[in-house]
């Protein structure tokens, strides 16, 4: 009897861990060509030429070195436009906790590195089929600025 609790304790578990886990990868990740703080500079221009807005910068970076801790230059961009977000939102308010959008830029080892997560993914999380197109244009958005970002040559 202890055995069948145990098999089915185990599955009610195994049953009721997070959605994303399914996913599989969820964060997609660019290398950048310039410094984390010119990298999110330029990420700034590129976001706000696409009409969005910047809502925050956080430099995750210094944060740790006011505490003692020096894990390198880390910095947040978190940015939207509700135009796309709050459709979103009305539908299905939990999706605030992915929205506005976000990219992190880091340092790996002296190569800057930018990641994301896809959109596509959360949308799925969160049950949006029949919403992924707005998530395919997020998409769309996040991979063209941290393209642009990133890119060292005008050509």
């Amino acid at each position: 009897m202890r055995f069948l609790v145990l098999i089915l304790t185990s599955f009610a578990l195994f049953s009721c861990t997070p959605k994303v886990q399914e996913l599989g990868d969820v964060m997609i990740e660019k290398p950048s060509g310039y410094s984390v703080s010119i990298t999110t500079d330029r990420l700034v221009s590129e976001i706000e030429a696409k009409g969005a807005t910047v809502m925050a910068r956080i430099n995750h970076g210094a944060g740790g070195k006011k505490i003692g801790m020096d894990f390198g230059e880390v910095e947040l961009l978190i940015f939207g436009n509700p135009k796309m977000g709050s459709p979103l939102m009305k539908q299905q308010k939990r999706i605030g906790l992915d929205l506005p959008l976000k990219i992190l830029v880091w340092d790996e080892n002296g190569q800057t590195m930018m990641g994301f997560n896809d959109p596509a993914k959360l949308g799925q999380w969160y049950g949006f089929d029949t919403q992924m197109p707005i998530f395919g244009k997020m998409r769309g958005v996040l991979e063209h600025v941290t393209r642009e970002a990133g890119r060292t040559n005008a050509g």
